[in-house]
């Protein structure tokens, strides 16, 4: 499967309807984001169960701006909608494998406990 060029417009469609999104936060101008393209794409391409997708920081600068983009690349990844890594840098392509490795290893309910835990807590209330 090819990547998928995600705008404001499809961005939460596409994290909603896929249980992991690799987004791969990008701009044409940076050397370091043009390094990692291959790596990205030949990872997709023996990852068919994933969504992997592209946002070009540049034409679609509120939805980097919405995900505090401060560096490119970064990646991010989405497991049922949680975003449950992020990292500005290039990723090596053996590390990308072991990321999505350890994301599909993830015990969802645990990391869904956890947020509700941190929101507790950001919101000034004791968790349950």
């Amino acid at each position: 499967m090819a990547t998928v060029d995600l705008t404001k417009e499809n961005f939460q469609e596409t994290v909603t309807n896929n249980d992991i999104v690799i987004v791969d936060f990008w701009a044409a101008w940076c050397g370091p984001c043009k390094a990692f393209a291959p790596v990205f794409e030949k990872v997709a391409e023996a990852n068919t169960d994933i969504t992997f997708a592209k946002v070009d920081t540049d034409a679609q600068r509120e939805l980097a701006q919405g995900f505090q983009i401060r560096s490119i690349p970064t990646l991010m990844i989405f497991r049922e909608q949680i975003v449950v890594f992020s990292q500005p840098g290039m990723v090596p392509e053996q590390g990308l494998e072991e990321l999505i490795k350890q994301v599909k290893g993830l015990d969802m309910d645990e990391v869904r406990a956890e947020v509700a835990k941190q929101q507790a807590e950001a919101e000034g209330q004791k968790p349950n």
